[in-house]
């Protein structure tokens, strides 16, 4: 017997070449037919329907391609043997209306990454040009907004936290292109991560089925409520077989409202190390279940230190909701955002404490260029600083030959500025790009001098 290969699919998208409604109907709603009240999901789904939608989009793809070293002895030692190409794609996605107002969608970030042309299809048929307000690729998150005078419907979210393994769900989406389908099932698991999908991983996993196209698209709950975002599959030979998942509505919520406020993501640090529970840790520690998050070490100077927190702890609940492991408690942590106050309950020496810990500010050190622009590709960055303050963004390192070497960028160079803004933190650098112009004049600080390199 052949053995079959699974594969965890995050790239759900499909590659190719003013107004609220409010949603208070229940799937248990009779319908008549044939003078029989029979219960049917049809009247919930006519008013959230309209507020899912399809999404198509254009850019470009940049690859890498090494050359034999055997070149440089034909073509001299300065010949490059790394080739840079751009091709062209297209691919097809979902999105979910969640600010009827404003034209706020949501979708996953790998549905419009690199993408040049964004464009969102109404469940009416009418499309409209849509903007890039912020993404986050850590946890798959992209924020777009449209305007346009269609009347629009929003989807209301719910609170993913009160869920429960066995509560039905609906998935809606745009699978292969077909346009808007409708699929249910139930809450198969809560709490999954170690797919490797993102960075931050606290997945709701459904059989309702999600196949390629989907990716963005509406999980919802019986009251016609967001309860997820649709992402991934798992499936031998990248077919359906019942596992799909879906990032949880919390999480949404809370990014997206960042991304709104500021342009990106500025995750939330606790500053704990640890490790899964398990029945032989939790029964050493004087606990009896292996439900919730093993604390290896705290970081000094962290809010956890600051809130009395120490190793060996075991955090049970965040905000009253229960923690189930340590990927749980890393993922609602790095989602709700710096400076935010958590009341966390914790098990010591077999009793119960309750601590409050004010969330830092996680830094990422460095970062690769290309996650901001991919005219950038080859270079990577950090903050950088003078006497102690934000200067700029430093490049600390640069393959040779790569994109942003041939733009004339140089190890040691300092970002100050993108077209007349000021830019001192990789923050601004980022925002700044989210969407970017057509022509980009980066102001360079070069040792004691200053100059211009224009990217495209």
């Amino acid at each position: 017997m052949r053995k079959k290969n699974l594969f965890v699919i995050s790239a759900l998208a499909l590659t190719v070449s003013s107004f609220m409604l409010p949603i208070t109907a229940n799937a248990a709603l009779p319908i008549t037919v044939n003078n029989q009240s029979i219960p049917s999901l049809a009247p919930m789904l006519e008013q959230v329907t309209p507020a899912v939608v399809s999404i198509a989009v254009e850019g470009k793809q940049i690859s890498k391609q090494q050359l034999p070293e055997a070149y440089r002895f034909f073509f001299g030692p300065d010949f490059p043997t790394e080739q840079i190409q751009e091709r062209p794609f297209q691919g097809l996605g979902s999105g979910v209306i969640i600010d009827a107002d404003k034209g706020y969608i949501v979708t996953n970030q790998h549905v419009i990454n690199n993408a040049d042309k964004i464009m969102v299809q109404l469940s009416n048929g009418h499309e409209v040009t849509a903007k890039l307000i912020g993404s986050d690729k850590s946890s798959d998150i992209a924020l777009l907004q449209i305007k346009t005078p269609q009347r629009l419907t929003a989807i209301k979210l719910a609170n993913s936290d009160k869920l429960r393994v066995g509560d039905f769900a609906v998935a809606i989406g745009n699978p292969f292109g077909l346009g808007q389908t409708v699929t249910s099932g139930i809450i198969s698991a809560l709490g999954r991560s170690g797919l490797n999908l993102e960075n931050i991983e606290n997945f709701i996993q459904t059989d309702a089925a999600i196949n390629s196209g989907n990716s963005g698209g509406a999980l919802i709950n019986l009251n016609g409520e967001l309860i997820g975002i649709n992402t991934a599959i798992l499936a031998p030979d990248r077919g359906n077989v019942g596992i799909g998942f879906a990032i949880p509505s919390n999480m949404v919520n809370n990014l997206t409202a960042q991304i709104i406020k500021t342009g990106h993501v500025q995750r939330g640090t606790l500053g704990v190390q640890g490790r899964e529970l398990t029945a032989e840790l939790a029964k050493t520690f004087g606990y009896d279940t292996n439900q919730g998050a093993f604390v290896n070490q705290v970081m000094p100077d962290s809010a956890a230190q600051k809130a009395g927190l120490k190793a060996g702890d075991i955090i049970t609940t965040v905000n009253g909701e229960p923690i189930r492991s340590f990927s749980e408690l890393r993922a609602k942590v790095a989602t709700l955002g710096a400076g935010k106050t958590l009341t966390i309950q914790a098990m010591r020496n077999g009793k119960l404490q309750q601590f409050a810990a004010t969330l830092g500010a996680s830094v990422d050190s460095i970062v690769n260029a290309d996650d901001l622009h991919s005219s950038l590709t080859g270079a990577q960055l950090t903050n950088a600083t003078l006497d102690g303050k934000a200067h700029g963004v430093e490049v600390t390192q640069l393959t040779k030959d790569s994109l942003a070497a041939r733009y004339g960028l140089l190890k040691g160079d300092v970002i100050i500025g993108l077209n007349r803004t000021v830019i001192k933190n990789l923050g601004q650098l980022r925002k700044a790009l989210d969407h970017p112009p057509k022509v980009i004049a980066l102001e360079i600080q070069r040792g004691n001098n200053v100059l211009y390199i224009i990217v495209r």
